[in-house]
């Protein structure tokens, strides 16, 4: 049983920064990609940002300038650097693993972190 442990969510004020981090534990997996995605209230859970075991990375054009998606392959940890934090960046932010290998085409999902930015 694989779980995903997200951490680093909280409440800041617009233009203040954040840092998530994910890491699984329980069996160890092969990873094809690692991503989050956020959910605002009333809206659909969307990308913000992904990274594939290559190292290429993707975001949410919403974000892209001010996020910043890493790994640490060893350690199967993703992290999410978030600068200039905006209000509409307020959301339930949920890790995203995709399996490879014997782990093809499963996915796991963290419980999630909230993020609150407000002045």
């Amino acid at each position: 049983q694989v779980q995903l442990v997200e951490s680093g969510g909280g409440s800041v004020q617009p233009g203040e920064s954040l840092r998530l981090s994910c890491a699984p534990s329980g069996m160890p997996f092969s990873i094809k990609s690692m991503g989050w995605y956020r959910q605002a209230p009333g809206q659909q859970r969307e990308l913000v940002a992904d990274i594939n075991n290559g190292g290429s990375t993707n975001y949410a054009d919403s974000v892209k300038g001010r996020f910043t998606i890493a790994r640490d392959s060893g350690a199967n940890t993703v992290y999410l650097q978030m600068n200039s934090l905006k209000p509409e960046d307020t959301a339930v932010y949920y890790c995203n693993y995709a399996g490879a290998g014997a782990w093809a085409g499963l996915e796991y999902w963290g419980k999630g972190t909230l993020v609150t930015v407000s002045s």
